[in-house]
């Protein structure tokens, strides 16, 4: 059993900076992978980044060159830092872990989520 716990949400006007974390209860060294989704009001859970113990790493087109997903095993921490935030981002971020290859809503472990709010 793993949990996860979000933080450094919060309202940032556009074009700003934010970096989430998510803190696991258990070491993250054998979690093959971990990542973030995004739910806007309205809308479904969608991918936002994802990363495999080997460091590699994807993304949604949408935060391509924007946000960047990395992992401190050392910490059992994972970060997203995002940057050039636009209103469009607004979204409770999610993160998610996973012992397999899939990061997915419907299977793993996933925290309580974190705000993210970009308006001016």
């Amino acid at each position: 059993q793993v949990q996860l716990v979000e933080s450094g949400g919060g309202l940032v006007q556009p074009g700003g900076s934010l970096r989430l974390s998510c803190a696991a209860s258990a070491s993250i060294f054998s979690i093959n992978v971990m990542g973030w989704y995004r739910q806007a009001p309205g809308k479904k859970r969608e991918f936002v980044a994802r990363i495999t113990t080997g460091s590699w790493t994807n993304y949604v087109d949408s935060v391509k060159g924007r946000f960047t997903i990395s992992r401190d095993n050392a910490k059992n921490t994972v970060y997203l830092q995002m940057n050039n935030l636009k209103p469009e981002d607004t979204a409770v971020y999610y993160c998610g872990a996973d012992f397999g290859s899939v990061l997915d809503p419907s299977r793993g472990y996933w925290g309580q989520g974190t705000q993210v709010t970009v308006s001016s």
